[in-house]
């Protein structure tokens, strides 16, 4: 009796896999196709001196490609710059994530579900809009900034939106537009507290400061460090490009701008294929030290010590 109910169990679950498989075949396919299979060739790539411009002459060149990142002077500006940007947005993102979900995690809060998606939709507005947006406030020519807001404050105007110190100020500001889903990710870690968490340390005389810093921010930190890991490869790769689309001019660009200076000015595919990996491997690095560090501050309820 049990062999002939076992039959039914595994066929059924032989069937439902089946049925999986073949639902999201389609985006297997287009992870293969198009993911998968061009990532493995550009690992293959970085071992030859693929020119684009003359495919033919194609030849395997080893680890010359990875020989010539040590000799690369703009390797080591790349790496710094990239690291400084990480620590001047990273940190800004968190906090006001945090800060945010707080307020709208608020139970006297009205209307908690328009404001929460006010507070979300500039997450959803492209990054290219956003960067133009704020040249266009920021223009020395006629920017708001230097037509109607520095004037009544009675300071001079702002003249040069290209300069580093103005390249920083909207990287950090437009860093902001896209905490969206920080903020979403959060939100949902408050709201999954126990209240009577909360009511406990109401009634031991706990005040909301008390509350947020001891109970709150300890037990949210898994979703703190998920976003930190989140935001950080977001800044290493795909960050916002605030150089007009510009090729590398060895000033505020970052490793995907490289990479592509080097495929469509330079046409050399091999060794911007040497320089994703590279930057691969750093990124890797970081998120692996991460985790080995997160060992030590993130909270699981269910990890045993």
């Amino acid at each position: 009796m049990q062999t002939t109910k076992k039959r039914p169990q595994r066929s059924q679950r032989r069937y439902q896999k089946t049925v999986g498989l073949l639902l999201i075949s389609p985006w297997l396919i287009g992870f293969v196709l198009f993911k998968l299979l061009p990532i493995l060739a550009s690992l293959g790539l970085s071992f030859t001196d693929f020119y684009m411009l003359d495919p033919g002459k194609t030849s395997f060149i080893g680890l010359e490609n990875y020989a010539r990142l040590l000799q690369d002077d703009a390797m080591g500006y790349l790496v710094v710059a990239t690291i400084n940007r990480a620590i001047r947005t990273v940190p800004l993102q968190l906090m006001a994530s945090i800060l945010l979900a707080a307020l709208l995690a608020s139970p006297r809060l009205k209307a908690p579900t328009p404001v929460r998606t006010l507070f979300f939709l500039p997450s959803i507005i492209p990054g290219v809009a956003i960067a133009f947006m704020w040249y266009g406030f920021m223009d020395p020519a006629t920017g708001w900034l230097n037509r109607f807001i520095l004037p009544a404050l009675g300071l001079s105007g702002f003249n040069d939106v290209y300069s580093d110190a103005a390249m920083s100020f909207l990287f950090g500001i437009s860093s902001l537009w896209a905490i969206g889903p920080g903020m979403l990710i959060m939100l949902g870690a408050m709201q999954s507290i126990s209240s009577e968490i909360h009511e406990a340390a109401r009634v031991d005389g706990a005040g909301p400061l008390v509350k947020f810093f001891r109970i709150t921010l300890p037990v949210i930190t898994p979703a703190i460090f998920f976003s930190l890991i989140i935001n950080l490869i977001a800044v290493f790769g795909g960050v916002i490009l605030l150089d007009r689309g510009n090729s590398f001019r060895g000033g505020g660009a970052p490793f995907d701008d490289y990479i592509t200076y080097w495929m469509f000015d330079q046409w050399d595919l091999g060794y911007a294929a040497s320089v994703a990996w590279f930057f691969f491997v750093l990124v890797m690095v970081v998120v692996v030290a991460l985790f080995t560090w997160s060992r030590r501050w993130v909270y699981y309820p269910d990890r045993e010590f």
